[in-house]
This record gives structure tokens, sequence and C-alpha cells, in this order.
């Protein structure tokens, strides 16, 4: 490429013109492109979100970016952006061999490995939830509601849902009651259902969605079952029924609230009559005050609704969150300034090994890898405090709360992904009054009676590794 040329992108890129750099390129024919060219084409295309174009000329210089890390940095971002998460983290990972400890690399591959591990679990999830269709299609509704539905199996009887949910059986009357009340007229299957359990919590608390609401990406959950009555609160017209919900909290007059959820109000599952009027099978949608009543589609009538309730196990992902997390802590590529830090220690030996089991103790006591307020925590805290300043011996209060994220909690691929700024100015705060942290604003540093003691349990941790 001519260099007058390629001043000119790198000055388009400078300035976001992105659509200058597609149109000067488009105007050198085909055949004529060189790789640097091409490279400079689908980083453009990158950034205009053009992620399949980008592609596609990348992979026409696939064979000469073998050895480029910037390629395959190109060619995971469009994969990445696409939720093509596999390929994206094959090409962050050969990127970061080429040129390791880039942080925008290990940020794309951490964020990559997180993508490819939620649209596993999501097809995991699929293929459950496609096992439990197939069985409901089998049995069926038949002309009976509940046909081939175990339903002594579906309560959860607590005390909590004994006495917040269950009433007797309604009679006839009090069905009709509750009908004009409510001006609707309640399903059959519902009738049926109440009939031999007059509301209630359900073992299976939560419904596959297929898209994100408040309450999760994939699915939503419930508390309880209102029951036909009015003499418990969660009952159709009992203190938290549904008239005070649509009067109360503002939900649309649409239809009958019969689930409320765990938000404690901010979300409900309703029948909705739109389609069928006041007297038909109702559909059966949730609905979230959160999102301005925003509407989500869940089941075309009642009896679907409830065979399609599963345990709040298929969406329980905390082990194999802890799992992974563990694996992080273990393996995972320090960041760049923490590297540098820990390059510098002398004190005390293995010191990435040392981060590491905190980290793993952390992650064995939470379940995930986060810093709060707990022991080894603090710990940490006063671990990249020392580590920092013994680094950088001027630094200010400001410039450590500024410079602690590129540490660990937003590190690349070890790192927390997160961090709650208040956790380490109250942690900051009490070290100061404790006095194991001096100086001035402008300098801070730990006294040697506390650099001490955090050798002791730094030692302590690699004794036991």
């Amino acid at each position: 490429m001519e260099r007058d040329l390629l001043e000119q992108l790198n000055l388009w890129h400078e300035e976001d013109e992105f659509e200058n750099i597609i149109d000067r390129i488009l105007e050198i024919p085909e055949r004529d492109r060189d790789y640097d060219c091409i490279s400079h084409l689908a980083r453009a295309m990158n950034n205009l979100e053009r992620y399949e174009e980008a592609l596609q000329q990348l992979l026409t210089i696939e064979k000469r970016g073998e050895n480029d890390p910037l390629w395959h940095f190109r060619a995971g971002y469009a994969y990445y952006y696409l939720e093509q998460y596999e390929d994206a983290v094959r090409e962050f990972e050969t990127a970061d061999q080429l040129a390791p400890n880039d942080e925008t690399t290990l940020s794309f591959l951490a964020w990559s490995r997180q993508g490819l591990t939620a649209m596993n679990r999501k097809r995991k999830r699929s293929m459950a939830m496609q096992a439990r269709n197939e069985q409901v299609s089998h049995t069926g509704a038949g002309k009976a509601p509940f046909e081939g539905f175990d339903l002594t199996k579906f309560w959860d009887d607590s005390d909590y849902a004994l006495k917040e949910y269950v009433s007797e059986p309604p009679t006839d009357e009090l069905i009709a009651s509750i009908e004009q009340e409510l001006g609707y007229k309640l399903p059959a299957s519902y009738i049926a259902m109440m009939k031999l359990h007059n509301g209630g919590v359900p073992i299976n608390t939560c419904f596959p969605t297929e898209e994100a609401t408040s309450w999760a990406e994939d699915h939503i959950a419930i508390t309880g079952i209102m029951g036909i009555g009015r003499e418990k609160p969660y009952s159709l017209c009992g203190e938290l029924g549904s008239p005070f919900m649509i009067e109360e909290w503002g939900y649309p007059d649409i239809g009958v609230v019969i689930c409320d959820c765990p938000s404690a109000g901010h979300d409900v599952v309703m029948l909705d009559y739109r389609k069928c009027g006041r007297h038909g099978e109702p559909e059966v949608i949730h609905v979230d005050q959160e999102g301005d009543y925003e509407i989500t589609f869940l089941a075309e009538n009642f009896e679907a609704f409830i065979r399609g309730l599963v345990h709040h196990d298929v969406y329980d992902t905390s082990e194999e969150d802890k799992q992974e997390d563990l694996r992080k802590v273990a393996h995972e590529e320090f960041s760049p300034l923490l590297s540098e830090l820990c390059a510098r220690v002398t004190e005390v030996d293995n010191i990435e090994e040392i981060i590491r089991a905190i980290c793993t103790r952390i992650v064995e006591e939470k379940g995930y890898f986060a810093f709060h307020a707990d022991e080894f925590s603090t710990l940490m805290y006063d671990l990249q405090f020392w580590l920092y300043t013994k680094s950088y011996p001027d630094t200010s209060r400001e410039q450590y709360l500024k410079d602690y994220s590129k540490m660990i909690a937003f590190g690349g691929s070890f790192s927390t992904g997160g961090y709650a700024p208040g956790f380490i100015t109250d942690w900051l705060d009490d070290r100061l009054r404790q006095g194991m942290i001096v100086g001035t604003s402008d300098a801070l540093t730990f006294t040697d009676a506390a650099t001490k003691q955090l050798l002791e349990k730094m030692k302590a941790f690699a004794s036991a590794t």
C-alpha cells in the first residue's frame, strides 16, 4: 500500500470516518488490494458493525494473516459480535499467543468465553425444554383438563403456602361471584385445578421464555398461583389479588393477575383476554412493571402454562459457575499491570501462586470470584495496594482508586469482571483509621508493621500451596 494512502486511512480511522475508508478502498480494483488494504477495509467494516462483511474480507487473506495478531483480533472481534463465541475464543487465544498480554485482547477473550459458556447453557436448556415439550405433546391436553398430568405432585404445601395462598375448594357460587367481581370468565382448566387444590406454591416455579425479562434472560419465575376466593392474601380477590395489582400497581386492565413473582410486585403473570374477549380462552402473559409494563407472551392457555413450568434447578448454574471461576483463578493470565507488579516482588517467593491460592479460597467459600468485605477479600485489597505502592511509591489516593481496576477487577482473563467502588473506598478508609496506611493524600503507603503482617499472611499461603 502506498504511504500516502496508508496515512490517509489511519487519519480517517482516528477521526471515525470509517465510511471514507471503505469507499476509498473499494475504488481500488479487487485484484490490486494488498494485505494491508484488506485489513484496513475489514477494520472499518467492523467499526461500522458490518461484521459479516468484515469477516468475508478477512477470510480472503486468512493464510497471510496466520501469524498476524491483528488479523486474529479482527476476526475474533467480528465473530464475537456475530455471537459465534467458539470461533471468537479461538481467534482471541491465537492473538494473545502471538502478542501476549494485550489488555483489549484479554478483555475480549474473557467476554467471548463468558458468551460461549452462556450459549452452551442456553443450548442445554433448549434441549431440556424440547424434550419436555415432546413429552407434553404426547400426553397432551385431552378433553378433560390436565389429562395425563399428575397434579398430586405439583404443589409444595409449606406452612407459608398454606397460610398465604391455599383456600378450601371453591363452590360454584363462589366462582360465579369472583368472575362477576373480576369481569372475566375464568378458564375451565384453571377452575378444575382450583377445585382440586385452591391456590398455592408449585414445586416448579420457572417458565422458559424466548426473550429476556427483568427476571432473567431466558425465563421468568413465579412465587405462587392465586386461588379462587377473597380470604387469603394471595387469592384472586384477596388483599393482594388481581384488583389490587391493577388498581394500586397500575398493571394493565386486560385480564386477571393469577401469579405473583419473587420481585414483590414488580412483575406478575396474567390471563390476557385481549384477543378472546371477556368470556373466551385467555393467553398467559408476563407483565413487567419495571419495563414500563412490558408484556411477554408465555403460553396459549392456562393449562399449557402449568404444563410448561419447570424446576428452578434447570436454571441453577451456581456449581457450573463455580467450576469455571476455579479454572479461571487457577490458569488464566494476569493483567499486564498485575504481571508487572508481581515481577518486582522479592520479599516472598511465588507471589503469583499466592494470589491464585487466595483467590481460589475466595471462590471455594463464595461459589464465585468476587471481592467484598470478607476476610480474604480484605487480604486481596491489602495485597494489591502493597504491590502497587511498592512499585509506585508516590501514589495518591486518587491515582490508586483510578488504577485499581486494571489489576484484577477488569484485568482481562484473570478478573472478577467488575467491582463495587464502595468496597475499595471503605477498605481504604478503614486502613487509614487503623493507622495501617499512612501518609498524605499525595503519597499513601503501608506502615512497616502492616507490611510485615501482610507478608506473614502471604507466606502462610505460600507454605500451603
